[in-house]
């Protein structure tokens, strides 16, 4: 049996630093990632809540005693827009969420004695919305959120 010579601290100066550099790239995309994807997560939740909230604004004010049926009449339509897009019926404060308008949000009876909300929203991460290809086509990063909540009109 031979012993291995002790090879002296030298030699492997500076490799901590080459795998640091190499490592670093990675573990920065990663974390990147990770808190974009826990943006998304927040960003749909609050357009949920949101699509909740104008659900239950129209189902309690959208069934019409006199005719026994859903009224959906245009200025009730755009309050409901209204609540989900700024959480009041009227247009006073900031969208839930950046770059949401009246036009995402739809508001329709569904059957005879249901109302449906829906919110859609294209999430755009913080690096943008495309990545310029090398060998093909950009690849697109945005991602729609749709929120949909449908409520029986009271």
């Amino acid at each position: 049996m031979r012993l291995v010579p002790f090879r002296p601290r030298r030699a492997q100066q500076g490799v901590a630093l080459v795998e640091f550099t190499l490592v670093l790239p990675l573990l920065l995309l990663l974390l990147l990632a990770f808190g974009e994807f826990g943006r998304m997560l927040y960003q749909y939740n609050v357009l949920l809540q949101a699509s909740r909230d104008a659900g239950r604004f129209v189902s309690s004010q959208a069934w019409n005693t006199t005719l026994g049926a859903i009224d959906l009449n245009g200025t009730l339509r755009t309050r409901t827009k209204n609540v989900a897009v700024y959480g009041v019926p009227s247009t006073v404060g900031a969208a839930v969420v950046p770059g949401l308008t009246v036009g995402n949000v739809v508001v329709e009876a569904v059957g005879s004695n249901h109302v449906r909300v829906t919110i859609t929203h294209a999430f755009s991460p913080v690096i943008g919305t495309v990545i310029p290809g090398f060998f093909g086509a950009p690849t697109r990063l945005g991602i729609d959120l749709v929120a949909t909540t449908v409520m029986r009109a009271l």
